[in-house]
C-alpha cells in the first residue's frame, strides 16, 4: 500500500490549513492509500544554510523518506506560501539531493488556503519544489487552492474542497499504480 505524507506549513495546529489537509487525507485513504499528517506547528526551522540543530525536522524528512508521496498545504499571508514551509521544502530538497535523490518520482503536489489572494502565484512558488526534484504532480478538477480567514471557514468553501478531495484521490490512485494499491 503506497503511504502519502501530508506536511501543514501552518503555524496555527487546528488551522485551516490542517483541516483541508485532512479533507485530503480522508480522500487518499477512501482511494486505497495510507496517509499521515504531519505539521510544522511549534518548529523552529533552521534553513538549509544554518542545518546542524536539531530543530525537529529531520524526524519529518524521515517519515517522507519512506513514502511513496508527499502533498503540502501552505497557508498564504501578504500573497506568498508561508516562509516555514518553503524554508521545509528548500531543506527536504537539499537532503535528497544528498542522499540518493529520494523525492525522485515521489507523487503529490502543493495545496494553497488564503483569505483572499495570492493562491496561484504560491501553487506556483511550491510546485517548484515538486519540478526541480523529479517528483509526479497529480491534477484536479482546478487548482488546489481553498478560501478561508478564521479557522474553520475554509470548510465552508465547498468548490475548493471538492478540488481537494479530487486530488488526493489522484495522488491515491497514480500512488497505488506505481508503488501497488
Amino acid at each position: 500500500m503506497a503511504k502519502i505524507i501530508l506536511l501543514s506549513g501552518s503555524p496555527n495546529p487546528e488551522g485551516n490549513t490542517v483541516q483541508v489537509l485532512r479533507e485530503c487525507a480522508k480522500a487518499v485513504r477512501a482511494h486505497g492509500a495510507e496517509a499521515e499528517l504531519l505539521t510544522l506547528a511549534g518548529m523552529d526551522l533552521r534553513d538549509v544554510m544554518d542545518a546542524g540543530r536539531d530543530d525537529g525536522f529531520d524526524a519529518v524528512i524521515e517519515k517522507i523518506r519512506g513514502a511513496q508521496g508527499l502533498i503540502v498545504g501552505a497557508p498564504v499571508y501578504w500573497g506568498t506560501a508561508r516562509a516555514e514551509l518553503m524554508t521545509a521544502l528548500q531543506r527536504l530538497a537539499a537532503v535528497s539531493a544528498r542522499q540518493g535523490h529520494f523525492l525522485s518520482r515521489m507523487v503529490g503536489g502543493p495545496i494553497a488556503v488564503a483569505r483572499r489572494g495570492g493562491l496561484t502565484s504560491s501553487l506556483q512558488e511550491m510546485l517548484m519544489f515538486y519540478l526541480a526534484n523529479d517528483m509526479i504532480v497529480a491534477g484536479s478538477t482546478y487548482w488546489n487552492i481553498v478560501f478561508g480567514r478564521t479557522p474553520g471557514q475554509a470548510m465552508e468553501d465547498a468548490e475548493g474542497l471538492e478540488t481537494i478531495r479530487r486530488f488526493g484521490e489522484n495522488v491515491a490512485y497514480v500512488a497505488g499504480k506505481l508503488y501497488g494499491a
